[in-house]
């Protein structure tokens, strides 16, 4: 399974449905691997179904009907910059705006299958299912220990979500051959710079 802003970036992809909280934060647009997915109504809305598609697949679930309005795209827009905010490391490269204390409402089933296992399933319409989906993810990975590993590319052109699967959550690029050849190149010429002076 691909997730559509994911792929564009080459990232690796985080496991089950923690997929849908990287593919939020990876709607943004990025000069080299593309545009904004959430730019406007029609594109939002495409992104939206696609998204939500997937995610219910992963979980075994019925896909919504999702509909989008003008409201909805901007509660989606200030969801990613959270999630995003969440995601940054360290905390001194935290978007500007993004609160450390955060209170979210979303609203969630708790369902059993015939094997006991316990899930969550979103509640809400729209912008408010995806919001359910989002939270409830990553309250399962922060459970299982894998939110840890769900990261914002260090790259300041490029802050994309990547899944690190270093061995010891060193991670610091979504590509080590782009990004972190950028960022290689830019601390050499700094050195080269104070050195000369």
């Amino acid at each position: 399974m691909s997730w559509v802003a994911t792929e564009r970036f080459g990232a690796r992809t985080a496991p089950a449905g923690l997929g849908l909280v990287q593919e939020l934060v990876n709607t943004h647009a990025v000069e080299r691997d593309g545009e904004e997915l959430l730019l406007d109504h029609p594109s939002a809305q495409r992104w939206l179904q696609n998204a939500a598609r997937q995610w219910a697949e992963v979980r075994g679930l019925t896909a919504p009907d999702l509909v989008l309005d003008e409201a909805g795209l901007r509660e989606l827009l200030e969801l990613r910059s959270t999630v995003a905010g969440l995601l940054a490391v360290p905390a001194d490269q935290r978007p500007e705006g993004v609160p450390v204390d955060i209170q979210v409402r979303a609203r969630a089933t708790l369902v059993a299958d015939a094997e006991g296992r316990v899930g969550i399933e979103p509640e809400g319409t729209d912008s408010g299912w995806l919001t359910s989906a989002v939270w409830s993810e990553i309250l399962l990975a922060q459970l299982t220990g894998t939110w840890a590993r769900l990261k914002l590319c260090r790259e300041p052109g490029c802050r994309s979500a990547f899944y690190d699967t270093s061995r010891n959550h060193s991670g610091l690029w979504h590509d080590v051959h782009s990004c972190g050849n950028i960022n290689n190149l830019r601390a050499s010429r700094s050195r080269k710079k104070s050195s000369a002076q």
